[in-house]
């Protein structure tokens, strides 16, 4: 995932300045983190928490959390495997340390068609099914 992870930020969205704490968690403590800090209930594929000072930057600041039990789940309604949910999960939650927002429809097209193209480009370059969560 760090490989993915390096190639995403630096080839592809070319950051500048990175500092950011990738987390792959489970639901349990999904669920902790989305009720205690955006109010929701239960369990969420992906939260995002941008640190940066200055908005319209080439820098990451943040930390973003990846729950794998909800990436399991979403592999079979999709049909695909978990480690691709996991990328896709990687990927929107820099999207939102960029600044994309899901919250309307127009916005959220906006984000899913960049989500989409750079998934595009990390597929064409690594296999996702190989990633193994215990290395």
């Amino acid at each position: 995932m760090e490989k993915i992870t390096r190639h995403l930020l630096v080839e592809l969205l070319q950051a500048d300045s990175i500092d950011l704490g990738i987390y792959i968690i489970a639901a349990r403590e999904m669920t902790r983190l989305n009720e205690s800090f955006l109010s929701h209930q239960g369990s969420t594929d992906v939260l995002a928490f941008d640190y940066t000072e200055v908005p319209g930057r080439k820098a990451l600041c943040g930390e973003i959390f990846i729950c794998v039990d909800e990436a399991k789940i979403q592999a079979g309604r999709f049909q695909t495997t978990w480690q691709s949910e996991l990328v896709r999960y990687l990927v929107h939650g820099v999207l939102h340390l960029r600044g994309y927002d899901d919250n309307r429809p127009t916005s959220r097209r906006k984000m899913k068609r960049e989500e989409n193209r750079l998934l595009k480009a990390l597929d064409d370059v690594y296999t996702f099914s190989a990633l193994n969560r215990n290395k």
